[in-house]
């Protein structure tokens, strides 16, 4: 397996851990068990981004064209709306 394989996939992993940590965060009664959550997310949020730099940056990963001012105006007025 080569290095560009392990990276997307390790980013692919964190993604996936993300959006379970967000579930349990917003399940969690208890306080203590909630900021644990917590903590774990940010710490991954921090890691998949420095990931995502090092893949970015040996052309591993290319983010999506961004978006124009009128795409993000429609969105915006949609979303208030």
């Amino acid at each position: 397996m080569d290095e560009k394989v392990m990276v997307n996939d390790i980013l692919a992993g964190v993604k996936s851990d993300l959006v379970a940590y967000q579930t349990a965060i917003s399940e969690s009664e208890n306080m203590q068990l909630r900021q644990t959550f917590q903590q774990i997310r940010n710490s991954d949020e921090s890691f998949q981004y420095e990931l995502f730099k090092i893949a970015q940056s040996k052309g591993y990963y290319q983010p999506a064209q961004k978006a124009t001012v009128t795409e993000i105006n429609t969105v915006k007025t949609e979303l208030q709306q």
